[in-house]
């Protein structure tokens, strides 16, 4: 057993265990934060698995995103936390467990365990970025100007619909 497969379990145990205690948390805000050590425990994996891109989305758009979109609804609901006087352990466990995932991703991304578990491949020199950027950009441009074309026409039109009714 080599280093990148210890690293892999100990993410993934960490990610069932997280996502266990999201459901049986009895807080939405614990609930909550499990969620965002569930999110960056799977980036781990993806960062363990050489896709640093996919990692790195996970990151930005749900750990960062979501996240801020759920524990804004949750604020907003006002809902209350039955059990404020474990917020010391429950804080204390989260930020150890966070601490512990982000030293192994710098561990697995510093390249001390670049053998992944599934195969011996190795970084290539571009990287997955760059393997993506051109697929993308040379053989699927027509689809992906499509799209920023519908995306610009959905903000538009969005524009349009807010200034015709100033009520709402």
């Amino acid at each position: 057993m080599n280093a990148a497969s210890i690293v892999f379990y100990i993410l993934a145990a960490v990610a069932v265990g997280s996502a266990a205690m999201v459901i049986a948390s009895r807080s939405a805000i614990h609930s909550a934060i499990y969620l965002v050590l569930s999110f960056l425990s799977m980036a781990g994996l993806y960062v363990l698995l050489e896709a640093e891109f996919v990692a790195a989305v996970q990151v930005l758009v749900y750990a960062g995103g979501i996240m801020v979109l759920f524990l804004f609804v949750i604020l907003l609901v006002n809902l209350r936390d039955p059990s404020g006087a474990r917020l010391g352990a429950h804080a204390a466990f989260s930020g150890g467990a966070g601490l512990a995932v982000a030293a192994l991703i710098f561990y697995v991304y510093q390249g001390g365990a670049m053998a992944s578990p599934i195969g011996s491949a190795r970084l290539r020199v571009g990287g997955n970025l760059q393997a993506i950027g051109e697929t993308m950009f040379r053989d699927y441009l027509l689809p992906f100007e499509i799209a920023s074309v519908f995306l610009l026409v959905a903000m538009v039109a969005v524009i349009v619909l807010t200034r015709a009714n100033p009520r709402s």
